[in-house]
């Protein structure tokens, strides 16, 4: 069986990354790492000249998400240590919660788990899915749960446990909506001061909510690229959001999306005119090379993993030869990778 990394059609989207770029840590300032200007011609900047590469009258759209402490350390009735990743806090109907458990081969249905550090905390578990996840119940409550025991679920590639600094670093600062399990990295570069910026510029800011799930650290798998559809992932629009991409288009100017979750979103929304339609929604938008875009006109993103979706997604948006020439410019120019690595702010692929 062909796993999804080794799907011919990804090839494509490979790249050599030297494990040195690949950013295990935020940089000193939250606003302290390059940029590289994919406007026109890779241009090498920094995260503060933001302000001045946008115009009067954009519209910067970030996601608001909040990322859970959805890990959790919990012990079999035998001793036997399991991790638990909770994939939501709000729970079904019937009280369940979908979770990853590691290692699961030997756990069962209907037993219970004890939680580290919280005696009076347990998890049920009552069934395993399909797609190797579970239905868990988790007393007395998810969220406290969460908040007294529970860690920033950090992307495996930095080979590390969370640390108290990334309870800062790992969330924007307009983080405010919590149900992420993984953070909308572009946003992280942004600070209070660098948004003061953007606005005396005359640039208006807008927040969706768009919440990160736990299918952004696995590869793709050919059922992915078959039905061209990703894991679904829930979103929020407000209707000042809605108002705020009219008045940007009635004005001429440019909507920027801060990020491939934030462009998911605001494409998933999409009416037509450049417009989107507020409310709530699920998307499994997969957004790869030919897709017509309908909303957004700019994308700051950070740099992604090979063979990913959000390679695809800016591949799609800059095209191709211009994206992965920009990423072999990264790796030469030693850029920061990943999630609290280095950001690009591309303008799309001219006709």
């Amino acid at each position: 069986m062909t796993h999804g990394a080794d799907d011919p059609r990804l090839l494509p989207f490979d790249y050599s990354l030297p494990d040195h770029l690949i950013a295990r840590y935020p940089p000193k300032d939250r606003d302290g790492g390059r940029l590289l200007d994919l406007r026109d011609e890779p241009a090498d900047r920094l995260v503060t000249d933001l302000p001045d590469l946008l115009s009067a009258g954009d519209l910067l759209v970030v996601n608001n998400a909040r990322v859970l402490s959805a890990r959790l350390a919990a012990r079999r009735k035998s001793g036997g240590a399991v991790e638990v990743l909770l994939l939501r806090h709000l729970p079904d109907a019937d009280g369940t919660l979908p979770a990853m458990l590691k290692p699961s081969r030997r756990l069962k249905p209907g037993e219970i788990l004890d939680i580290d550090a919280l005696s009076d905390a347990s998890i049920q578990l009552v069934e395993k899915r399909d797609d190797g996840s579970w239905q868990i119940i988790v007393q007395p409550d998810p969220m406290r749960v969460m908040d007294a025991v529970g860690a920033l679920p950090l992307p495996p590639y930095f080979g590390r446990d969370a640390e108290e600094m990334d309870d800062e670093r790992y969330q924007t600062v307009f983080a405010s909506q919590p149900g992420a399990v993984a953070a909308p990295t572009a946003g992280l570069h942004l600070t209070d001061a660098l948004l003061d910026r953007l606005r005396a510029r005359g640039i208006e800011i807008a927040a969706i909510t768009l919440f990160v799930g736990a299918g952004t650290f696995r590869n793709l798998r050919p059922g992915d690229l078959d039905r061209g559809e990703l894991h679904a992932e829930r979103y929020a629009i407000d209707e000042t959001v809605a108002q705020a991409v009219d008045r940007t288009r009635d004005r001429g100017g440019r909507v920027i999306a801060v990020g491939t979750t934030t462009t998911r979103c605001l494409e998933s929304a999409a009416i037509g005119d450049g417009r989107v339609v507020a409310g709530p929604g699920e998307t499994r938008l997969f957004i790869r090379p030919g897709y017509a875009f309908q909303v957004v006109d700019m994308l700051w993103t950070n740099f992604h993993l090979p063979k990913s979706s959000l390679l695809m997604l800016i591949c799609a948006f800059g095209g191709y030869e211009r994206m992965m020439g920009a990423y072999r410019h990264a790796v030469a120019a030693a850029y920061r990778f990943y999630s609290y690595g280095d950001a690009m702010l591309i303008s799309p692929e001219r006709s």
